[in-house]
């Protein structure tokens, strides 16, 4: 698995397709307590139409590789990242995709470094006051402490506790498993990945989307909102709401699917991002 070492971190990243690709590199960007695996069917579809895909796994609290300066932890600090290793890759012009926190972390991007997006896709995810939506405020409250969270997720090894509303089961519509307990054996095994999600969320603001809301519809550049209608976390008004944010966008409805839209409906997520990849291809 190749990796990245930037200032702040050590990025492990996936890649799928073609790398001489026609089409613009398309970059995931994942949220809190998942991985890569949150985008592989979508990118599986994408690398069989000929686009190079970029999977990283951001240090969200699922990663293995443990950042050793817990103050580079926040969301603009993985913007930062992001910016970082587009910019090590030597990347241009990219579709950034983002679902749940990861897509507050794209809107941080384009907000601070608009020069490296091409083009947007938001997918379910935090946005204005909703960083993070209820319940998930209750939860982030409750996983402040190394000890709150090594308890919870102790409890959370029982498959029905993942799947209760404060966990994965607002979020898929059919969780899988396997899945969901490997996003958090990380944090059981590692007490250094565990201080990586303390200073994380301990820097989550919910006004820190509120302000770049405010200059979100300078960015012109082509926007695709995927959103889940049956969401009850990032709710349909919300997605619709930031799409009017911007001046270029567009809105996909996805009728069964919650605030993981690549795992509910890859072939909507793939598709939207086909679309406003192939509309541009490189020069």
């Amino acid at each position: 698995m190749p990796q990245v070492t930037l200032p702040q971190a050590t990025i492990r990243y996936h890649v799928m397709g073609p790398e001489d690709s026609p089409h613009p590199a398309v970059v995931f960007v994942h949220g809190i307590l998942v991985d890569h695996r949150l985008w592989v069917g979508v990118a599986e579809r994408l690398a069989r139409e000929g686009f190079y895909c970029v999977l990283p796994d951001w240090p969200l609290g699922s990663h293995t590789v443990a950042v050793e300066n817990n103050d580079a932890l926040s969301p603009s600090g993985i913007a930062k990242m992001v910016h970082d290793f587009v910019t090590a890759l030597g990347l241009n012009d990219v579709t950034l995709v983002g679902n749940d926190t990861g897509g507050g972390i794209c809107q941080l991007a384009v907000d601070a470094n608009p020069d490296d997006v091409g083009r947007l896709v938001l997918t379910n995810c935090d946005a204005f006051d909703k960083f993070p939506p209820f319940p998930f405020t209750v939860a982030f409250a409750m996983l402040r402490g190394p000890l709150s969270i090594r308890m919870l997720f102790g409890l959370m090894r029982i498959p029905a506790m993942r799947r209760t509303p404060l966990s994965y089961g607002l979020l898929l519509s059919q969780p899988n498993p396997t899945l969901t307990n490997s996003w958090l054996e990380p944090c059981r095994h590692d007490k250094r990945i565990c201080r990586n999600l303390v200073a994380l969320l301990r820097h989550v603001d919910n006004t820190d989307l509120m302000d770049v809301a405010t200059r979100l519809p300078r960015f012109s550049k082509p926007v695709t909102v995927v959103w889940g209608m049956r969401d009850k976390a990032f709710t349909p008004s919300l997605g619709r709401r930031l799409a009017n944010l911007f001046a270029n966008s567009n809105v996909i409805e996805v009728a069964d699917a919650r605030t993981f839209v690549p795992l509910d409906d890859p072939d909507a997520v793939a598709g939207a991002v086909a679309a406003v990849g192939k509309a541009r291809p490189l020069a």
